[in-house]
Formats: structure tokens, sequence, C-alpha cells
């Protein structure tokens, strides 16, 4: 056998390490399917055998040779040699040994001597020195060298072993294409899926399918699409589906059928995941995206390592302060400085110095400088001048200062030292408010049309209408970067087609100087509304997206240059990196709003940049207001006074939120409320922050409330907030909406609510009357809270009456007295409508009676008639009115026509009317000197067939998320449309035979669910019906 260095040296072991060569070749004889039976021939070795597959490193039981006979007969090759490149080594074919008719024979060399990195196979004839066949090689192969086509060809590199078979030669996709590299967040134009090609040719891809971790969501490769040989594919699978932060990425054949490779993440890349190296490695986070091309695999410490933990006080031997290494690689840390705020105070890390792989590295600064209690720790690359990161205390932490999680969260006062080792991140004691529930209804609903939008939508913002009539809603997607104006339909938000703005596909963000992909996830409008443009917090440059750019960029998004405008150029960019701790590219500002100076200074807001009250005046050209962005990597909140003219800035206080991240911000101007909220990495929940009138905190935002998200939303990825005005308050509720970055269920928008108190109504409602003949009609109006009610008195009348239909007056004269009370209660002003005497005529008028209705075949109906007025009003009783039938009826004696006299209320009512058929019966009243009418017509239908279906509701686990599987069956006679719903989504099937099942799986993205119940909705033209069936609780584990 061989043991190799890491150099591939070969070390040949001394024999007594050796197995007995005859015995395992006696028993490769023995067991080889290639030994023939039938006599060999004597084919000249020269045209029959050759050396065919050779495997150097890693085979079964080692190292071994095939050889392959292309002759029609069986060859004996008692005695042969086979050696590597040096004639020391020698392996001989025992005795009786023969290789079958176009046959194959491995031979185990590994008993003899070790293959090489670098080394060669020999084929001798018994004499030692005629050479029959060789090849030579400069490193292993991954698999095996093989000739293709066997026993002829060239020899390749092998899609796989075949140790004493015919060479795998012909490359598949199954065999030779990986999934390479997968953007989930923030990638160009969106999420996408990278396949690499190992195989030496191109192959075709067509009809193969990517899937997400959700079966339903599938992307099919379009038809003759190809990858190239040793190539690589990016797949933008943002068309489809988008893919989440705990999800997997998978490669199926045509259809689906077989699965092919697969990759599975807990949270987004700050880059991507990529195989390193490209197609065979195993998948680690890349330093930067590569779509469609090598993967980036080299780790470099201004990526890779981070300042973890600082002791400034008290430490052993001294001040120290710790280096996190976040690659999967080990990180040359040699030659980098670190600083305190003292730029004269410098610490080289030595030469030859390394971090393992996701390691710590602890430096005793002490021996340099010492850290004060307010002071930094800074670690720049070799120059001594590039920062790498960086951060500042202002008091000596009790413990020491280490980020939360390990390398990449926020710093916090650790629990204890811990150094060189991972961080004692234990919980302290909460001090800040208990979590509350959701202070409005647990019910929440999609609010956007389905697959419509797609992933990748992050920040919001409400411009209100001014009136309780729906506003309008702003959003922004960080990749491809757009911003979307979405107006409401009645039942979902949708891109504005309004005028000729060109919003019906959002606009493209660009910079200032028209290029880039700004990597967009908050916006937020001043006072002025989108008049005084659109503000969008970015993190990065899509476009160079290992690059950290945390900017403001102002856009014109009502302006003349605007409209028809598929895309948008900054008019303004705040870039406020440098004044910023040093975050990942993928870190920066998530979320943005704008508060006005007039609140911040009624409330004695202090500017920590003076250290006293906030004056507005102390910031030229700022405009009216400071603008409030939060920072992702460490849920801190800063508030800047922007310049509008230069594009300078100065921060005038930093606010903590409470939470690890803080993805969108939102001031309800009506209750001074900062809204600050997180995303399921901190279970959705919501932070408020109100200025302090006493205590510590005077004249600083403070956190006064911490709510959950509300009961009947799933833990989402949650990026957007926002809220609807007070004006759109109604029992009690007002709308908010949240955007969902990954797109669950193929929607980024849900909508809820909050309490409030809706606007006091002081405004009394109008009231009006009008006369038609002697029937008084009295009509209100109310803008605010609605009209509760109408009231009046007739004549000398004291009591009022309510109103409730028309009311019909007699002939005499009259004077009518009405108003009106609303919802608030405000009472409008007394309307007074005097009514004439009727002038006295002969003419008899016939008024009908009775309603319409619908009746089945075979059934009757009473109670149509006529009443008979003078022209005063006055009721005619003894007078015949005639009724005629025409349609599928007759009345109950069998005949069409019948006379019947008015009673003393002057009213005369048909017979029985039978129906005999189905349409509609018609029925006309009549006499001598008055107009004919017709009464109240009669439908005859035939009834609505019966819907009628079977529901089922199961629960499952699946890889730690519980899913709710909902199965119904149309047991109706015709076709119907199915909609299934549950706390977790709505599907909806249309044309479901009679007899049909329907089945749909909603993920919960939860670990554990209670009990509930699903709901069929089973309609059709005959009418709808709800059915529903109840499933059990599960939990993972």
């Amino acid at each position: 056998m061989t043991v190799r260095s890491p150099e591939e040296e070969r070390i040949i072991v001394p024999a007594p390490w050796r197995f007995p060569v005859s015995i395992i070749l006696a028993a490769a004889v023995l067991a080889s399917p290639f030994v023939g039976l039938q006599a060999a021939s004597a084919v000249p070795l020269a045209t029959s055998v050759r050396i065919n597959e050779v495997e150097s490193s890693g085979g079964t039981p080692g190292d071994w040779v095939e050889l392959v006979n292309t002759a029609a007969s069986a060859v004996d090759l008692s005695g042969y040699l086979v050696k590597d490149s040096d004639d020391t080594h020698i392996f001989t074919i025992p005795a009786n040994t023969s290789i079958a008719a176009n046959g194959y024979l491995a031979l185990d060399v590994e008993t003899a001597y070790g293959l090489g990195a670098f080394d060669s196979a020999r084929l001798f004839a018994p004499d030692g020195t005629t050479l029959v066949d060789s090849y030579s090689w400069t490193a292993h192969a991954a698999t095996t060298y093989g000739r293709c086509p066997d026993g002829t060809g060239a020899f390749v590199t092998t899609l796989a072993s075949t140790k004493g078979a015919a060479n795998s030669c012909t490359p598949t996709v199954a065999a030779s294409v990986r999934i390479n590299e997968v953007e989930s967040s923030g990638g160009t134009p969106g999420d996408w899926v990278e396949l690499a090609n190992k195989a030496s040719v191109a192959l075709d891809l067509s009809d193969y399918v990517l899937k997400d971790s959700d079966d339903t969501h599938l992307y099919t490769i379009p038809s003759g699409t190809s990858i190239a040989a040793n190539g690589f594919l990016a797949l933008d699978v943002e068309t489809a589906y988008g893919l989440g932060s705990a999800d997997s990425a998978r490669f199926f054949t045509p259809g689906a059928a077989t699965l092919i490779d697969s990759y599975s993440w807990a949270a987004h890349a700050a880059t991507t995941y990529g195989r390193c190296p490209d197609g065979t490695g195993a998948f680690v986070t890349t330093v930067a995206p590569t779509k469609g091309a090598a993967n980036s695999c080299t780790v470099s410490a201004a990526s890779a390592v981070k300042i973890n933990e600082v002791e400034s006080s008290g430490g052993t031997p001294g001040d120290w302060v710790e280096l996190k290494n976040t690659a999967a690689a080990a990180v040359d840390v040699s030659g980098l400085v670190v600083k305190d705020s003292d730029d004269t105070h410098v610490f080289t890390i030595p030469s030859g110095t390394s971090i393992a792989a996701n390691g710590y590295l602890a430096l005793d600064v002490e021996t340099a400088y010492g850290l004060g209690a307010a002071d930094s720790a800074r670690l720049f690359g070799t120059d001594g001048t590039t920062l790498i990161d960086s951060y500042t205390w202002t008091a000596h932490a009790s413990t020491t200062y280490g980020r939360c999680p390990d390398g990449t969260g926020a710093f916090t006062t650790t629990t204890t030292p811990t150094k060189g080792a991972a961080n004692d991140c234990a919980p302290p004691t909460p001090t800040g408010p208990t979590a509350e529930a959701w202070p409005g209804a647990s019910a929440i609903t999609t609010a956007d049309q389905n697959g419509v939008i797609g992933g990748n939508l992050s920040g919001l913002a409400y411009d209100p209408s001014g009136t309780s009539a729906r506003g309008t809603l702003w959003a922004v997607k960080n990749g491809p970067s757009t911003l979307y104006k979405l107006s409401y339909n009645g039942s979902a938000w949708v891109s504005d087609t309004s005028g000729t703005g060109a919003w019906s596909a959002g606009k493209a963000l660009h910079y200032t100087d028209g290029t880039g992909d700004p990597d967009a996830e908050g916006v937020a409008f001043t006072g002025a509304g989108p008049s005084g443009g659109a503000f969008v917090s970015t993190e990065r440059n899509n476009s160079v997206s290992a690059v950290s750019r945390p900017s403001v960029l102002k856009f014109d998004a009502t302006g003349s240059a605007t409209s028809g405008a598929t895309s948008l150029n900054a008019t303004m960019e705040w870039n406020l990196t440098a004044d910023l701790p040093a975050v990942a590219p993928n870190s920066g500002l998530e979320a943005i709003s704008w508060v006005s100076d007039a609140f911040l200074t009624s409330k004695g807001f202090v500017d920590e940049h003076t250290g006293a009250a906030y004056n507005p005046a102390t910031y030229a050209d700022h405009g009216d207001g400071l603008f409030f962005v939060g920072l992702e990597a460490n849920g801190t909140v800063y508030a800047y006074a922007l310049n509008q003219v230069t594009g300078g800035y100065t921060r005038v206080a930093t606010i903590a939120s409470g939470f690890t991240g803080v993805m969108d911000l939102e001031f309800e101007q009506e209750t001074n409320r900062l809204w600050a909220v997180c995303d399921d990495t901190c279970n959705g929940q919501s932070a408020i922050l109100e200025i302090a009138s006493s205590g510590a905190n005077a004249g600083h935002f403070a956190v006064t409330h911490v709510y959950d998200r509300p009961a009947g939303m799933p833990n989402y990825n949650n990026e957007g907030f926002a809220l609807a005005p007070r004006a759109e308050c109604v029992a009690g509720q007002k709308p908010a909406f949240w955007s969902d970055d990954t797109n669950d269920a193929g929607f980024a928008l849900r909508s809820g609510s909050v309490n409030c108190t809706p606007i006091p109504d002081t405004t009394p409602p109008t009231v009006s009357g009008s006369l038609a003949g002697r029937t008084l009609t009295l009509t209100a109006a109310d803008t605010g809270s609605g009209v509760a009610s109408i009231e009046y008195q007739l004549d000398a009348a004291t009591a009022w009456v309510a109103y409730s239909a028309p009311v019909v007056l007699d002939g005499s004269a009259h004077s009518v007295r009405f108003r009106a009370t609303d919802v608030a209660g405000t009472v409008s002003s007394v309307q007074t409508l005097s009514v004439p005497a009727a002038a006295p005529s002969g003419i008899l008028s016939i008024e009908p009676q009775g309603v319409a209705r619908t009746i089945a075949p075979g059934g009757t109906v009473a109670g149509l008639g006529a009443r008979l007025v003078d022209s005063t009003g006055a009721v005619v009783a003894g007078k015949p009115v005639k009724f005629t039938i025409a349609g599928p009826g007759t009345f109950a004696s069998g005949s069409l026509t019948v006379n019947v006299v008015t009673n003393s209320a002057g009213i005369s009512l048909t017979p029985t009317i039978v129906s005999t058929g189905v349409g509609t019966i018609t029925v006309s009243a009549s006499r001598a000197g008055s107009a004919t009418v017709a009464l109240p017509a009669i439908t005859v239908a035939a009834p609505a067939p019966t819907l009628t279906a079977t529901v089922s509701a199961t629960t499952a686990v699946v890889t730690g998320k519980v899913s709710v599987t909902v199965s119904a069956t149309n047991t109706s006679a015709t076709p119907v449309t199915i909609v299934l719903k549950t706390s977790y989504g709505t599907k909806t099937f249309a044309g479901v035979a009679s007899g049909q099942t329907v089945t749909q799986t909603f993920k919960s993205y939860l670990s554990s669910v209670p009990a509930g119940s699903a709901t069929a909705v089973v309609s059709s033209d005959a009418g709808q019906r709800s059915l529903s069936a109840a499933y059990s609780a599960a939990a993972a584990g």
C-alpha cells in the first residue's frame, strides 16, 4: 500500500505491511466474471489487450489498473507485468490468468506498490522489457482515468469509477450537473439558482425543474436551454417564486420525477451560498456573488474577520480585543493592525498568525496601549488605514462588550468574558417592557394579487387620501430596485394605472448618475407627501453586492420627469457609511421614517450632537423634520438632519430599538408614536418608542411597549410596515399593512388592523324631502359618522315619528317637519315642507299591492291585489277591479280572469294563484275609466341543484415545520368551484368535476400549530355552500 503526503509524494510501505500477492490475485481471478472457460488464443497482445482504466487514489480496496481485451477470444496473461513509473515496482499477473473475449480484468496493484499523483501505468510482456501499453498522468483524477471508447479511445477523466466493467464515458445531466450557487436575497434582478456542468460537453437541460422547499413552487427550464461544457447556467427563479431565509433549492429531472441535487439553508447569506470548489465542493458563504461564473471562494481577512469581543478593564493579563473568523476556511491575519481611538496607538498582529475556520483570536493589546472607559477598538488592513471593522463604547462594561451572535450580531454587554471563545450571550434579566398582545384585530388577510408583485418587497409608506377613502400605498423592492405606487381596487392593492405616470410595473431605481441597482429597503415621505420626494433607505449597490453602501436616496415621485418614465435616477444621495458602524453589505439601512420638527420641539427632544434641546435652526436647509433610519446589523435607530441642498448630514440622536435588527420604521403622527418593526428574526414583534417627558430618558426616545405580531400572522419575513390614518378608523380599528420579502404563498402584502379612536364628527347631516303625488319621501346624508335616523312631525303633532319608508298623505293640506341625526349624535336643523290639498277629481287610480316573488313549479301565491283611490288620495270602497293572468298559471278556479270588489280599505285581493309551468306569471288590474296596472311579477323557477362535498384536513411535520393538508371531493351532480381555506393560506380550484377530489398542503412555517379547522367553500351558478373539517394540533420533535 502507499501512504501519500499532502504533496502526493509516494512512500513505499515495508513488505510486512502487504497482503500476500498470490492470495489476493487468486481471489480476484476466481471472482472475476471475465476469466473465460475456453482455451486462451494466440492473438498478439499488441493488438488486443490495452490498459483501459486507472484508479490512483481512493480505490477499493486500493489502487488498481484495468485491462481490456478487444479480441473476440480469450487471451492468456500469465506472467505479464504491470509497473508504475519506477522499474523496481512490479506487479506480476499470476499463472493461469486469462482475460475473456471483449472482457475486462482489474488488477489490485496496491498489493505491490501505490500509484502516485504524478505517475504511470505500464503493461509489459513476461520478459519484463517488451512494452505492450502505457498511460501517464500528472495529477489524481477526481474519479478515474479511462479510455473512451473502451480499448481504443483516448484517456479522459471518467464520469464514475467502473472497476472491471465498461467505462462511464457518456455525460448525463444526472451525473454531471449540480447546483453550484444560490442567491436568496437581493439578487439581480431577483433570486436565482446557478447550475454547474462538470462534463466536457454541453448538456441539454430542456424541461428540467427547479423547486424551493415547497413542491407547488416550480420553475421549468425552457425548452432548448443547454449548459456549456464545464460551464455555468444561472436561472432567475424569481419569475416563478421567491427563495426564503430558511429554504431549499432542488434540481429535478423533467416532470420533477427524480431529485438530482439539492441544498438547504437556515438564513439568507450575506453574499451567496456556493460550492468551493465549483461543482464538487461543499457549500460555503462566498466572498461575493458570481452569477453565471466560477464561484468567489478565496477568503480574505477584510471580508471574514470581525471584532467580536472587547475587554477594556480588569482583563487577564490586561486589556484585549478578540477577533472572529466568520469564514469556513482559515484566514491569515499577519500584519493587520488594531488601534484604539488614537491613531498613534498601534498593535500589529505578528507575522504567521492565522485564525482557524470559524475560530477566535484574542490579542493582548495592553502590550501596546490600554483601552479607556470611552474608547474604540478598530481593525485595519496591513496598510494601517483601510478600516475593516470597529466598535465604540462610552463606559467600561461590567464584563465585556461582545457580538451576539458571534461575528454577526450587535455588540452588547456579555454575561461573562470568554476570551478566545464563543461569547456568553445568555439573555440578561429583561429590563424593558414585557411583550403584549397585538393592539388590534388578530385576523390577517392577503392584500395583493397572488404571484404578481413577487419576492423581495421590503419597505412601505402610506399616503392618505385626506378623507375616509383609501389612500395610496407605496412600496420598494430590494432586488431589482423598484418603487411601486399601489391603489386599492376593492379587493387588493394593485399597480396604479391612472393617468400617464407609467406605474403599472413600478419604476426601476438608480443612483444619481443613472447607474447601479440600489438595494432599496425602506421608503418614507416628509410632511409634503409624495410631492416632496420619495426618500429610500438602501444597504448596498446590488451591482457591487460585496460592498456596503448604507445610503438615503431621494427620488422625484410626482414631477414631470417622472411621468411616463420607467426608471428614476436619484436626485440626491446621503451616503452614511463614514458615520455608521462597519456592517456587512446586506446588513445596512433597512428602515426609514420622517418626524416633523414641530413635534420634536414640542416634546423637548434632545439633540445629542449639541447636548442641548433640539433647535431646527442649527441645521441649515434640512427641511422641517428629521429622518430616522434603522440599521439591520444592530437594531439601532439613528436620527439625521439631511441637508437638502448640499447633500451633507449630521447625526442628531442614536436610539436603541430593543431589537437585534430593525426592518421598518413608521411614525404614527396622530398618536406621536414611532413604531420599530422586526421581522421573523424577532418573531415579528414591534416596539413603540416615545419621547420621555421625565426621568433618565427625558427628551429621548425610549421603548414604552413591545407587541407580539397578530395571532393570525405566521412568522413571515415581514420587512415593511405601514399604517392608515385616523380618518380611516371604523369601529375602533384602522388598516395596517405588512410586506413579506419572501412572498410566502405567492403574496407580498398582508393587511390587518390596529386600535384607533374615530375622529369626532361635529358636522350635522343634511336632510331633504320630496313629494310625488301624495307620497312623501325623506332622505339624509352624512360625510362623517353616517346617518343614524330620520324623524318627522305631521301638522300639529309634537312627538317625533321615526321615518323608515315613504309616507302616503291623504288629500288634505299638510305641514311636514323633519330632521336627521348622525351616528355621532349630531342633529340637523329642522326642515319644513308644505303640502297643498289635492284637487278633487272623478278619476280613480289603481295602485298595485303585494311583492314580487319566486316559487317552484306547482306552487301557489296569495296576497296580490290592488287599491283603488281617487285623485285626492282617498280610498274607494265597493268598486270592482278586474284581474287578468298571463303566463304559466291560473286562479284557483282554473280561470284566467276574475272580478273582485274593493273592501273598506279600497283594496281588492286576487284569489290564490296556482303555477302550471316554469316562467313568469303576470297579473294585471283594470277597470273602466282607470289605467291598467301590472301587479308584482311571479317567477316560477325549477329548484337549484344541491351543492354537496366532503372535506378532510390533516397535519404533518416536514423538516421541523408543520403543514396542514386539506382535501375536498365534489359530490354534487355538476361542476363547481372549491376554495380551500386555513389560517395559513387559501387555494382556489375552478371547474372541479363531479366526483373529483382536490388537495392543497398549506405550510405554516411554524414548529407547532394548535388544533383548528379548515374550510371548503363550494359554489356554482346555483349558489354557495361552506363546509369545514377539523385538524389536530401538531408539533415538531
